[in-house]
């Protein structure tokens, strides 16, 4: 990857921000932390590695996402609109009466939103089941999913690891959001799921360990995604809760609070003066 892609897209990884804050800061509520953490990825998947098209969103051969940490859809919805799936207007209505942008992603309402999530551990049984379902059908689509570093503290999630080595799935790709936190503190504190890289690859995955935040170490591993055969593959990426705002990293107070005027003021002051830079460079 070139300077000048990796430039192009932290622009728009700041965009993708503004947007996380514009929505939760309109709705008065959401979860900006957890958003803000996988704002990178959001917009690493939505700019170069997905094959989807906003002017048809449901065509057969596209790549499938699936938010199994449904409660970021912010960083979701952010990332589909600037992509043009539907107007950033939109971001506006969060959560609203009659709005298609509710607090967990709806498939039937929201252009670009490939499963229904908000249960957390579901929805990465969900993505196995696509994975599957392309096989049998001779799909060549790859199948995306990402879960929260709280979220695999359900067992459900280890039944579908379990069962994407069974069927072989090679064209899935587990990401998992290592941000360290959750809503009630510290995942080690609250129910540690480490080693999370040595417990996949005990699933029979295949795994990267990446900065969640570096566009090029998301470019390799994504393309070793694609190269694995015969066994499905897992991304752990280490990222800080709240990135890009300064008075929300790294706080599990963020998680699902939305920021007041004055915070949202300074929030997207910040960014402001990051985006500005970015373009300078």
């Amino acid at each position: 990857m070139t300077d000048a892609q990796k430039k192009t897209l932290a622009i728009t990884a700041c965009k993708v921000r503004m947007g996380i804050l514009t929505a939760t800061h309109a709705a008065r509520s959401g979860n900006p932390g957890g958003s803000l953490s996988a704002a990178d990825l959001f917009t690493y998947l939505y700019f170069k590695e997905l094959n989807v098209d906003p002017a048809d969103p449901k065509q057969e051969d596209r790549d499938r996402f699936v938010l199994s940490k449904g409660h970021t859809a912010p960083g979701l919805y952010a990332a589909l609109a600037l992509r043009g799936f539907f107007p950033q207007e939109d971001l506006l209505t969060l959560r609203h009466v009659g709005s298609h942008l509710q607090g967990h992603p709806n498939m039937n309402t929201t252009p670009g939103v490939d499963m229904s999530t908000g249960s957390l551990g579901q929805g990465v049984s969900a993505a196995c089941g696509m994975a599957l379902a392309a096989k049998h059908l001779g799909n060549p689509c790859r199948v995306y999913t990402l879960l929260g570093d709280g979220e695999i503290q359900e067992g459900q999630p280890w039944e579908a690891f379990m069962f994407a080595h069974h069927y072989k799935l090679d064209n899935l790709c587990v990401i998992i959001d290592n941000n360290h936190l959750q809503i009630d503190g510290p995942v080690e504190e609250v129910m540690s799921p480490y080693p999370i890289p040595e417990k996949l690859r005990s699933f029979g995955f295949e795994v990267a360990e990446i900065d969640g935040h570096d566009f090029g170490q998301m470019e390799a591993a994504f393309a070793q995604a694609r190269e694995t055969k015969g066994v499905p593959f897992a991304i752990i990426m280490s990222t800080t809760k709240g990135k890009g705002v300064s008075f929300m990293e790294d706080l599990a107070g963020w998680h699902g609070k939305a920021p007041n005027d004055q915070e949202y003021e300074q929030a997207m002051a910040e960014l402001k003066a990051r985006l500005a830079e970015l373009e300078g460079m």
